[in-house]
């Protein structure tokens, strides 16, 4: 009985893997008459925006900024593949500049993730898109205190002469690279420069170690090639 049993198991994981096997070459199949259609296309895209700070980040972190360039390829109508660097700064709010004892503070996060797309309407004017994936991210933390610099000058007059301007001056700072993660979607409008203006919202998750990490939402509007 016990024989027979696994007899028939081992049946059934042959079968099983006996349709995946005619499932992946249909896969295939199908897919190279419609990568050879539709072509291989490249991406280029620039973008800029706010970025919110959520979770516990948005407790010790003020609203910032972020700046992106990607590129990549379009391997048909419905699926792409990217590579996306970004660069967003927040500022260290009051309260826990108060508890480090700093008067001033930012952090800045450098990313460099590969992230797949996939396309949900791109045979429309509108392209609605998914988007997401991982990759390095370097965290920088500075705290500063404010300075005053000096600089030299020229007027036709007066000549050269000293200038001095308040500035911040960076008394602690630390790097590391982590780890982390992304996923969001966003919306794209053909324009008759054969580009698109696109707008889009993700969600970063950067794993600090232990039980910290970073959350924050970039929202990011720009131009697609």
């Amino acid at each position: 009985m016990i024989e027979q049993q696994i007899t028939k198991g081992r049946e059934r994981v042959k079968q099983v893997g006996d349709n995946l096997v005619w499932l992946g070459c249909a896969a295939v199949f199908l897919t190279v008459p419609l990568l050879a259609q539709e072509g291989i296309r490249p991406t280029v895209d620039i973008g800029a925006g706010f970025t919110t700070p959520i979770a516990g980040a948005g407790h010790a972190l003020d609203n910032g900024w972020n700046v992106g360039v990607g590129g990549g390829l379009n391997f048909s109508n419905y699926f792409g593949v990217k590579i996306d660097v970004g660069y967003t700064q927040f500022g260290i709010n009051g309260a826990t500049l108060s508890n480090v004892g700093f008067p001033g503070g930012n952090v800045n996060i450098l990313s460099a993730t590969l992230d797949p797309v996939i396309h949900l309407g791109a045979y429309r004017h509108a392209d609605f898109y998914v988007i997401g994936g991982a990759g390095n991210y370097r965290v920088d933390q500075q705290f500063t205190v404010p300075t005053v610099a000096t600089t030299v000058g020229f007027s036709p007059f007066f000549g050269f002469y000293n200038t001095a301007f308040l500035t911040n001056q960076v008394v602690s700072e630390s790097s590391v690279n982590k780890l982390g993660w992304n996923g969001g979607a966003g919306v794209a409008f053909g324009t008759k420069w054969r580009g698109k203006i696109f707008a889009e919202a993700r969600f970063n998750r950067i794993y600090m170690g232990g039980d910290r990490r970073i959350d924050y939402i970039p929202v990011t509007f720009g131009f697609r090639w």
